[in-house]
């Protein structure tokens, strides 16, 4: 839209070499077959410590989709971004471990995060993912009902000792905790789960949020459900809505499982499903918070333009915008120079660790059509600019 088309406000923060590094990296992940083929080696090559690779995944994808390995080499990142009123929201990215004192790390590591975002209008989230602090068999076999075995209800209670202790910790230091969505067979048991955290430290205000994925089918019965929950219990509901992540995934295995696909038909289906959420939220701020994670400008404009209608500041204290780091500044940037609430997740973590998730930010840019596409006509159009202005 014609409001996202500032680039100069959109890359305010980086150099005429940065952009030309992001042109060329976003110029490879379009084109999918080389896109598939370069993650497998990346994903080879940094697991089996073969020389340099670590160092060619630093100073590419790493530099263009993450902070840093540390919070502190982030925290260059989080002050730069605020100079121009966007947040940072810290996402320690480790993806795909199951080990007891892997998940004991993480809820260190989150932990570390709640002490760093108290007080801090920078950092206005702390986030984890489910599987973060446990391992996604267990959450499925949970979610669907199954009986537990001693060892395995052991294994559950200390997921479910994990996230009421992060829960616990933000809510005493006034911090806002938010939880990734994930593949929805195990987001039965998780959903669950942050309910009850949510009535029990939401009494005041929405300190745990959950996240809803609005590419899924009966989100929005989802949603009334637990409206009508927090009304009889007397809380309130924070919510990351998103259109989600996991689509090649989820329809692959209801095909081979012969379940009913849980993704939304279409992407038009998939849309009208998120901007029907953003006005279940509007009807309903008196008990309801909503993080907009979105690279659509359709979406984002959508919500401005309801926001004004209702006649609500531009910095409600209840709606917040988020993109990821890397993508989508002219959409961050712009909203942050109107005064909106926006932040980046910011990821972050030792770069072997990190590969899964950048692998798979590198497939979902070449499967998300026109998302690269409008990257680099962006880069584009503002290197030109620069060099015309400098003429």
């Amino acid at each position: 839209m014609f409001v996202f088309n500032d680039t100069k406000i959109a890359f305010a923060d980086k150099s005429d070499a940065e952009l030309r590094k992001a042109y060329w990296m976003f110029k490879l992940i379009e084109q999918p077959t080389l896109t598939k083929i370069g993650t497998s080696i990346l994903n080879f090559s940094v697991h089996n410590n073969i020389p340099f690779a670590g160092d060619v995944v630093k100073y590419t994808l790493f530099a263009q989709f993450c902070g840093g390995e540390t919070r502190e080499e982030s925290m260059k990142v989080v002050k730069k971004m605020f100079k121009h009123h966007v947040g940072s929201i810290f996402d320690y990215s480790i993806e795909g471990k199951e080990e007891e004192a892997v998940f004991d790390k993480t809820l260190q590591e989150i932990k570390e995060n709640i002490k760093f975002a108290e007080g801090n209008p920078a950092i206005p989230f702390v986030v984890f993912k489910p599987t973060g602090f446990g391992r996604i068999d267990l959450y499925a076999e949970v979610g669907s009902g199954k009986e537990l075995t001693t060892s395995e209800k052991e294994e559950w209670s200390r997921i479910v000792n994990r996230f009421d202790e992060v829960c616990k910790m933000a809510f005493e230091r006034n911090v806002v905790i938010m939880i990734d969505a994930e593949e929805t067979w195990m987001q039965d048991a998780a959903d669950e789960l942050i309910f009850e955290m949510m009535k029990k430290y939401n009494q005041q205000k929405a300190v745990v949020w959950n996240t809803i994925q609005m590419y899924r089918t009966k989100r929005l019965e989802y949603l009334e459900k637990d409206l009508k929950r927090a009304q009889e219990n007397n809380f309130f509901l924070g919510y990351k809505f998103v259109r989600g992540a996991y689509m090649e995934k989820e329809r692959n295995r209801a095909a081979e499982m012969h379940y009913e696909d849980p993704i939304q038909p279409t992407k038009e289906a998939t849309d009208n499903n998120y901007n029907a959420a953003i006005d279940f939220v509007l009807n309903h701020l008196d008990r309801v918070s909503a993080f907009f994670g979105t690279h659509n400008e359709k979406s984002t404009e959508l919500v401005m333009d309801k926001m004004k209608e209702r006649g609500l500041e531009n910095d409600n204290p209840h709606l917040f915008f988020g993109q990821l780091y890397g993508m989508s500044d002219n959409i961050t940037y712009v909203l942050g120079e109107k005064n909106y609430n926006v932040s980046k997740y910011l990821p972050y973590g030792p770069v072997k660790d990190v590969v899964p998730y950048l692998t798979r930010r590198a497939q979902e840019n070449t499967s998300v059509a026109g998302q690269t596409g409008r990257e680099l006509g962006l880069i584009s159009k503002e290197l030109k600019r620069r060099k015309s202005e400098n003429n």
